[in-house]
Order: C-alpha cells, then sequence, then structure tokens
C-alpha cells in the first residue's frame, strides 16, 4: 500500500481538490470542463451514453456524486487497468439515461465544441471550470523538485485558447499562464510560485498549498543563504586582490624610494598598516590607522591614501 510520503503531490492536490466544497453553480462548471476534456459518448443503437474516466479514484467519485446530485440519473461505476508494464487501475463513470440532455445543461458539445456561455458567469464558477480542466489534464510538479510547474493538458487547439484567455483574465487575480504545443497536447501553464500557490488556493487545496509554500520558503531562504554567501566570497575576493596589489605597490616604492623619504607620516603609517594586515578591510584600516596616530582617520581617507599609493607606483614604473 502506498503511504503519504510515496503519494505523488499532484496525486495529492488531486484528491483534495475534488473534496472541496461546492455550490451548484460551481460544481456544474467543474463537471462542464471535465466532461469537455475527459468525456466521450457511447452510442448504442439509439440511445446515448456518457463515460468518463480517471485514473484518480477520488476524481471519480466526485464526478460520480455530482452528476448524481445535479442530475438524479442512475450512475454507474466500473474500472479497468491500463495496458503496459505500471498496469494502473483506471476507474470510469457512465451515464446511461440523459446524456444528451445532461451535456446540453453543461454546454458541452463533442461534435461542435462550443465555448460555455452561460456556465461560468462568475468568478467562483471559472475558478471550478479551471479546477475541472485541471482534474481532467493537469499535473503540478512536486514542490521539492528543482522547479516550479504546473500544467493543464488538453487535445484541442482552439479549447486550449479558450482555457488560456479565462485563466488570463481571472479575476480578482489574472494569471500570467502560457500556451506551448507537446506532440499532439496543447500544454498550458504556470511556472511562478507565487501563481502554483495561488491556484492551489483556487482550487480548494489549501492544505497541499502550505506543502507548497512550506517548501518554497525554505528553498527561498537557502537560495537567499547562497546568494549572500556568494556575495560575501566574491566580496573577499576582490578585498584580497585588492590587498595584494597595494602591498605590492607599497613595497616597490619602499624600495624605490625608501621609507625614510616618505614626508606624510599618515600615508607612511598607512603603507606599513596595510602591508603587516593583507587581510583588512578599508574600514578595519581605519581604525586601526586611527588608534595609531590618536586620531579620527575616516574609511574614505583611507582609501584617497591608497589610491595615491597606487598612483605614485604607476609614475614611479613608467619613469615620471
Amino acid at each position: 500500500m502506498a503511504t503519504r510520503e510515496s503519494i505523488s503531490f499532484a496525486r495529492l492536490v488531486k484528491e483534495e481538490s475534488a473534496k472541496a466544497e461546492r455550490s451548484v453553480s460551481e460544481k456544474k462548471a467543474l463537471l462542464s470542463s471535465f466532461v469537455r476534456i475527459n468525456g466521450y459518448l457511447r452510442i448504442r443503437g439509439k440511445q446515448e451514453g456518457l463515460e468518463l474516466s480517471s485514473e484518480n479514484s477520488a476524481i471519480a467519485k466526485c464526478v460520480y456524486q455530482y452528476l448524481h446530485e445535479l442530475y438524479g440519473v442512475d450512475v454507474r461505476f466500473a474500472y479497468t487497468r491500463s495496458a503496459g508494464f505500471l498496469k494502473r487501475m483506471i476507474y470510469h463513470v457512465i451515464v446511461d439515461d440523459e446524456a444528451s440532455k445532461i451535456l446540453d445543461d453543461l454546454e458541452v458539445d463533442f461534435f461542435n465544441p462550443e465555448r460555455p456561455k452561460n456556465i461560468i458567469s462568475s468568478s467562483e464558477d471559472v475558478a471550478a471550470y479551471l479546477t475541472g480542466a485541471f482534474l481532467a489534464g493537469g499535473s503540478v510538479n512536486n514542490p521539492n523538485s528543482r522547479s516550479y510547474h504546473l500544467e493543464i493538458s488538453v487535445k484541442d487547439e482552439g479549447f486550449a485558447k479558450f482555457l488560456l484567455k479565462i485563466w488570463s483574465k481571472y479575476q480578482p487575480h489574472p494569471f500570467s499562464c502560457k500556451l506551448s504545443k507537446r506532440r499532439n497536447q496543447f500544454v498550458l501553464y504556470l511556472k511562478k510560485g507565487d501563481e502554483i500557490s495561488d491556484f492551489l488556493v483556487l482550487m480548494g487545496a489549501k492544505d497541499q498549498c502550505l506543502v507548497f509554500e512550506d517548501v518554497r520558503i525554505s528553498r527561498d531562504f537557502s537560495s537567499i543563504g547562497n546568494r549572500l554567501s556568494n556575495l560575501d566570497t566574491a566580496n573577499y575576493g576582490r578585498v584580497v586582490s585588492a590587498s595584494k596589489r597595494q602591498i605590492d605597490e607599497i613595497n616597490y616604492i619602499f624600495k624605490k624610494e625608501g621609507k625614510e623619504n616618505i614626508s606624510n607620516p599618515k600615508l607612511l603609517a598607512c603603507m606599513e598598516l596595510r602591508v603587516k594586515n593583507p587581510d583588512a578591510s578599508l574600514d578595519e584600516l581605519s581604525k586601526l590607522l586611527s588608534s595609531e596616530l590618536n586620531t579620527e582617520i575616516s574609511k574614505s581617507n583611507i582609501n584617497h591614501l591608497l589610491r595615491y599609493v597606487h598612483t605614485h607606483a604607476e609614475e614611479l614604473r613608467n619613469g615620471q
């Protein structure tokens, strides 16, 4: 039996979302998009039936309950095993009677796919419609993976563009979703962590949103720590490089002119302190020099003295 830890994050999101509380209009909106993506007609003689399928038992149960509650029809439940090595269980929800009535009410026409006009009349209904699309053809990366990614995959380009439109213009929180083609599928996706988090809440997966946010915050803090560490390393490298150059210039001046010929006592003291303290920052040098001369020496003053050292060393090397 799968443990809670071994179950995929996407499955946990779908299970929680499928169990969320919804109004009648929201249930219809969710069913409408789910049927549009995962449903197909079963025609036997003159009778039309509707069949929906999912690999997730919680989603199949949700669809089963919604159909029974909203339309009072008898709904059959069955399952098969998929072909291939993994032999996944596929759950089937089957309506034998009044399929046409249900499809009309949900504004779904498999042969002439019009966009629903009345089924998504509020932002709550749009949220439920997008949720149904995600339950039918969506996935989301585990937050511990290297990148954030949530997607909805559909076969029809026109329907994909319709989903893109309502997703991008969703109020009160428009999403910056993108659309791409992957083999014979059209994929809508989100890449930003904060938008994925908001979409999980929109679908009713609040507990999994907290899991996602916990991992995301931990990762972001770790990333900030790494960036600060890299900056510290880079800054230290620049200090060491500048210090080495300054010491080389000071030793060159001492050799060419001699310490005794440097008439400025503050300059001489600064040069000697730099040689004795190669790892010291400008701020540390200012404190050391202030203590030695018993007067306040600023960091900018230290910087000015060392710039003079650099200029004078260059002049000596060029024979000026």
